[in-house]
């Protein structure tokens, strides 16, 4: 069953180049889920450094991921050169989205689309807190 899109966005603020290696392969080759995911994972903390944060320190507040949305397009093999973009949108109260276009960077095939939301987290609390308003401005005028 084909998976609709995860309402992506037009426009990314940030792009980075992972390459795939052997341990990332799965036993038929390709670029399994679990791998995927770290990459996903690598490209959101490199995002947060470009703009000075780290998913321990944004104003103080954690960022914790909820929720996991990926829709593979095509397949990926050791050596190839994957462009991550990376934007972020769909902001409430309590946090907001995250979202990854995943493309061979030689070829521009795109292999996977990815949304995840995350929610802020102040662990001195034990609780879910509101998106800090510095964050939230940082993006939503870079949209």
């Amino acid at each position: 069953m084909l998976r609709e899109r995860p309402g992506m966005p037009a426009r990314y603020l940030f792009s980075t180049v992972l390459d795939v290696r052997v341990g990332d392969t799965g036993f038929g080759g390709g670029l399994p889920a679990r791998s995927l995911t770290a990459f996903i994972d690598e490209a959101r903390l490199r995002f947060l450094k470009h703009y000075h944060y780290n998913e321990h320190d944004i104003e103080g507040l954690g960022l914790v991921t909820v929720d996991s949305r990926v829709v593979y397009r095509a397949g990926a093999f050791h050596g190839d050169y994957l462009q991550i973009e990376v934007s972020v949108g769909n902001f409430n109260r309590f946090g907001c989205d995250f979202f990854y276009l995943v493309s061979n960077r030689d070829t521009a095939v795109v292999v996977a689309e990815a949304c995840c939301s995350a929610v802020f987290f102040d662990y001195q609390q034990g609780k879910t807190v509101s998106v800090p308003a510095s964050f939230r401005e940082t993006f939503i005028k870079d949209v």
